[in-house]
């Protein structure tokens, strides 16, 4: 199990990142929680990994936080939730976004998650109500993997376009979620997370 990563970040194309550990480049997807906190290429990262074994693929899914890493690894032990719904979740809203609305059985703030249904909405507030009941406080911000996101692509609406469809979004739904946003001189992080900020109101 690769359960850390300490290395250069070479790319970051949301959801997916390339980091150069001494020599190897390792292929991680990460939460759009933890693309917040990425610094600029060519900067050391620490991420906490989860490593997923497949007959077809490896797969590793880093975070910025363990909190977020705790998240993601109690998520896909529910029924019908796989890796990258959580992904999506972890995306669409913080982990203290999501306890809260566990705690309040808020069904329509999670079926507004790419992917998620009434019925999958609340069998996640059933199984998880327990496990949030333990985890305590998630307000972590993202600060292990780096610092303030500049951007490094050379199309910021395409690229925040391909990370909202690889989170669960229709194409044509990501552009008219863009169409909402303010991008004048902003990176695709910032635009993607306006972006889903809006959706949620």
């Amino acid at each position: 199990m690769i359960g850390r990563l300490q290395g250069i970040l070479l790319q970051k194309m949301a959801p997916q990142l390339l980091v150069d550990v001494a020599g190897v480049g390792y292929e991680v997807e990460a939460p759009m929680t933890t693309f917040y906190a990425l610094p600029d290429c060519g900067q050391k990262i620490i991420l906490h990994t989860h490593l997923i074994v497949r007959e077809d693929a490896h797969l590793l899914f880093g975070f910025a936080t363990e909190a977020e890493r705790r998240m993601f690894r109690d998520l896909i032990k529910v029924n019908g939730v796989g890796a990258k719904m959580a992904l999506a979740i972890l995306s669409s809203m913080s982990a203290d976004r999501f306890a809260q609305c566990v705690r309040d059985n808020d069904v329509a703030g999670l079926v507004r998650v790419p992917g998620i249904g009434k019925k999958t909405a609340e069998r996640l507030i059933i199984e998880m109500r327990d496990r949030i009941g333990v985890m305590g406080d998630f307000n972590a911000a993202a600060t292990g993997a780096g610092g303030v996101v500049v951007p490094d692509a050379p199309s910021p609406v395409d690229d925040a376009i391909s990370a909202l469809v690889a989170l669960g979004y229709k194409a044509q739904e990501a552009e008219r979620m863009i169409k909402k946003v303010d991008i004048d001189g902003l990176a695709s992080e910032e635009i993607i997370r306006q972006a889903l900020k809006a959706s949620f109101k």
